[in-house]
């Protein structure tokens, strides 16, 4: 029997594989790749992905949002753009500081990028500028390969995301019960509150030591203010009768929406160890699903006495930088719970190993979250992909065009819960007529800026 050709089982090959129709350019290439070339024809390509080079990183600054935001746009080569925002209350200069180092480089290289620029980032909001430098990488790798960024992240664990969402405060308990239960109507299924020693700064005899600190102000940036001096080092003190008061705002609210409902709690006030303690004794017949940044979130050894003392679940982690801190949490058990927001965390991809870390040791996590509709869906597909998910906090139930902010499906928010979106990236647009409305008018929209395109400094953290 005469041996066969080459020629002839390539010819073979193609007639048994269907492929009469393809192009005479294949029969230059080797058997193999004809079969490779054949096998991966349809699948889909925005230009080449390969190719795709960063060309500009541009902002705007979205005012009342109801938090004050700097969305960033990156730019490519391929006419393909990604969305990206700073965490709220920060400054886009954080993010405008990373174009030098990005520009020329693959957006779908993602980890290797956020790897070249992680080192400036930090702690609280000075984390937001490679945050949302990664979400727009992840965007942009979407929409390259045509896919949502959960499917990159290996998949998702949920079609919808549940919501927690936070309510506008009243110092009047029957008052905030009553806006607690339109939130139940609206459909949420998971609610959180504010209350602290704030309710108490014009009741006698509640707290110890408001005769110099100002207990009202827990917000204050004057340094040496009350709102400006760590828990431990206020030495104040909340008598009976105030922990008493607190108990029956709580006891308000419970009234109004049940038992069946879970109901967290963050912002009590700058005191220390042994008054979370008692707050937290004081607090446990209300059965809240969490106690949130009692003190600050670096004083481990602090954290794990106070977990350790009462039974409602502890947790902090909105403003912890990288996934390292959060395992040293971990690791000693330190808090119940973790909650990272994904804008001050290091972004998509980081917030999912941070929670994939947790769920190794058996801890729960929430996603803290108060900024646009482009940050939340970077939260929605990060919470789709990370198993030990609990629930993403929602600050923008009443600002009734955060929605129209963005082109996509409608509404980002059903009863309750955020359906994960099957569209390539973040599977948003960014309106821009709405975003003009509420921009910072003296920063302008996505104005040039070049004077962030040179790199004047050697980065490198080692010799």
């Amino acid at each position: 029997m005469p041996k066969s050709s080459p020629k002839a089982d390539r010819r073979d090959f193609l007639k048994t594989a269907g492929l009469g129709g393809l192009s005479l350019g294949l029969f230059a290439l080797a058997p193999e790749e004809e079969a490779v070339t054949y096998a991966t024809q349809r699948v889909r390509r925005h230009g080449a992905p390969s190719d795709l080079k960063i060309t500009d990183m541009r902002f705007v600054h979205i005012n009342d949002a109801p938090m004050s935001c700097p969305i960033i746009r990156i730019d490519t080569n391929q006419g393909i753009s990604g969305w990206g925002e700073v965490r709220d209350g920060a400054s886009f200069r954080y993010a405008l500081f990373l174009k030098s180092r990005i520009l020329g480089m693959n957006p779908c290289n993602v980890e290797m990028i956020f790897k070249r620029i992680k080192q400036f980032g930090y702690h609280g909001r000075q984390g937001g500028g490679v945050s949302g430098v990664e979400m727009a990488l992840w965007d942009l790798a979407g929409k390259a390969y045509e896919v949502p960024v959960y499917q990159l992240l290996g998949g998702k664990y949920r079609d919808k995301v549940r919501i927690y969402c936070d309510t506008t405060r009243s110092d009047d308990p029957q008052v905030f019960g009553q806006r607690m239960k339109a939130r139940v109507d609206k459909g949420f299924t998971f609610l959180k509150m504010d209350f602290g020693i704030e309710l108490l700064k014009d009741e006698p005899n509640t707290v110890v030591n408001s005769n110099f600190w100002d207990i009202g102000r827990q917000w204050s940036r004057v340094p040496g203010t009350y709102g400006e001096t760590e828990h431990p080092f206020t030495q104040v003190q909340v008598t009976d009768a105030g922990i008493e008061k607190m108990c029956q705002y709580v006891a308000a609210v419970r009234d109004a929406v049940g038992y069946e409902i879970p109901l967290a709690a963050d912002h009590f006030g700058h005191f220390g160890v042994n008054e979370c303690i008692r707050l937290g004794e004081a607090l446990e017949p209300y059965r809240l699903a969490w106690l949130e940044d009692m003190i600050p979130w670096k004083y481990t050894d602090a954290w794990r006495e106070i977990t350790l003392s009462i039974n409602t679940p502890t947790l902090t982690g909105e403003d912890i930088y990288l996934k390292e801190e959060f395992i040293k949490l971990c690791d000693t058990r330190s808090v119940d719970m973790i909650q990272p927001d994904l804008a001050t965390a290091g972004g998509i991809l980081e917030t999912k190993k941070i929670g994939d870390y947790a769920e190794e040791k058996g801890i729960a996590m929430a996603m803290h979250f108060a900024g646009t509709p482009i940050s939340f869906m970077a939260n929605v597909h990060s919470a789709a992909a990370t198993q030990n998910f609990v629930a993403l906090e929602h600050h923008s139930v009443d600002v009734d065009w955060w929605e129209d902010l963005v082109v996509g499906d409608k509404p980002l928010v059903v009863d309750g819960f955020a359906p994960v979106p099957e569209k390539p990236g973040l599977g948003v647009e960014l309106n821009e007529e709405v975003a003009r409305a509420h921009m910072d008018k003296e920063l302008g929209f996505f104005e040039p800026t070049g004077e962030w395109d040179k790199k004047r400094s050697w980065d490198r953290l080692w010799s």
